[in-house]
């Protein structure tokens, strides 16, 4: 397997920024995966796993450990009784799986169509988005145990999904490769349509006097997403971003309506997902929130700025720093903290800091 030294990452993601790594392998197999394990090991340097770079923030000083590309790539389906079976290599385009589930009539994931990155990072953030999280339709995912240097599987029950969170990126975060994902899918279900703003967008359908399909909530999610400047089109500076940089926060009934009071609004709302620890909560929009603390579409602090088309999202100007964006975030999180009593956790992963 071929080691780069100083490789550039920045172009490697979806933001543009960030330092290079002073060690670079791509795996395109479970073997390469273990030897590059065994190599950063056997030198004591660190390493860090890259999948789409979609969702991530590298330091201007960049990663002085090996950074690990998962190349690997394949899908297979399989039926079963009244379902169907994926099983996705970890370095799969996600949309592309996503349209390809579509075409093939199998429900579950319609609604995350359009997001940007790699299948291996779905279940490390429990991706959701539209009234779908992928924890819903995950059966296994298999990975590779950097501790016991062995290949293990893990069932659905035993990644703590909860809310963009796992097993992977909380108390055992960097400790597993993601290789594999296996995804049960519903033939001939019928597609999730919670979401108001998705329910406009599929109004069409409704005109014509029939009910929407999968390809059609596929079709109007990435629509919205890329009215939102959430999906990846060249020249868009817009989507020199990492998505989404603050996670939708949850609040108790009497928060919310403290906040109600404050605004002199009812704030809108999203249903909490439905893990014990969230019974009783509310979660907001992050975006709604920003909004209301004095910050608008295209505010700038230097090269970095909230996009044009959504509060949530931090973007790349042309030649932005790291320390840049996270300037603009901490201005953001102290304002929404002083005018709300709520700290915005950023969603993004840190590389390098």
């Amino acid at each position: 397997m071929l080691i780069e030294e100083n490789k550039p990452l920045a172009p490697l993601t979806t933001f543009g920024i960030g330092g290079p790594a002073r060690w670079f392998a791509e795996a395109t197999s479970e073997n390469e995966i273990a030897e590059a394990a065994a190599w950063a090991d056997k030198r004591g340097v660190p390493l860090f796993v890259l999948g789409g770079g979609s969702n991530l923030l590298v330091s201007d000083a960049g990663f002085d450990g090996l950074v690990l590309r998962v190349g690997l790539r394949g899908i297979t389906a399989a039926d079963a009784p009244g379902v169907r079976i994926y099983q996705v290599a970890a370095g799969e385009d996600w949309d592309h799986f996503v349209e390809r589930s579509v075409e093939e009539g199998c429900a579950g994931v319609e609604c995350l169509a359009g997001i940007p990155g790699t299948v291996g990072g779905t279940p490390v953030q429990n991706v959701g988005a539209y009234g779908q999280e992928v924890a819903s339709v995950i059966a296994q995912v298999r990975a590779f145990d950097l501790q016991a240097r062995a290949f293990i599987e893990f069932a659905a029950a035993q990644c703590g999904f909860a809310y963009r969170r796992s097993r992977f990126n909380s108390v055992d975060r960097g400790r597993y490769i993601v290789t594999r994902v296996d995804y049960r899918l519903t033939p001939g279900g019928a597609p999730a349509v919670r979401y108001e703003g998705l329910q406009r967008a599929l109004e069409e359908c409704q005109r014509e006097g029939r009910e929407p399909k999968l390809m059609d909530v596929a079709r109007a999610v990435r629509r919205v997403r890329q009215s939102k400047g959430m999906v990846l089109v060249e020249g868009d500076p817009d989507c020199r971003s990492a998505g989404s940089f603050f996670k939708n926060p949850l609040v108790s009934d009497q928060h919310f309506h403290k906040i109600a009071a404050m605004s002199g609004q009812q704030p809108p709302r999203f249903p909490a997902a439905q893990e014990p620890e969230n019974q009783g909560k509310i979660k907001l929009p992050a975006a709604w929130l920003i909004e209301q603390s004095g910050f608008r579409k295209g505010y700038a602090l230097g090269r970095a700025a909230l996009s044009s088309r959504h509060t949530l999202a931090l973007t790349n100007r042309g030649g932005a720093s790291a320390e840049e964006v996270l300037a603009l975030a901490g201005q953001i999180t102290a304002a929404v903290e002083a005018h709300f009593g709520i700290l915005l956790e950023m969603e993004p992963v840190m590389v390098g800091f």
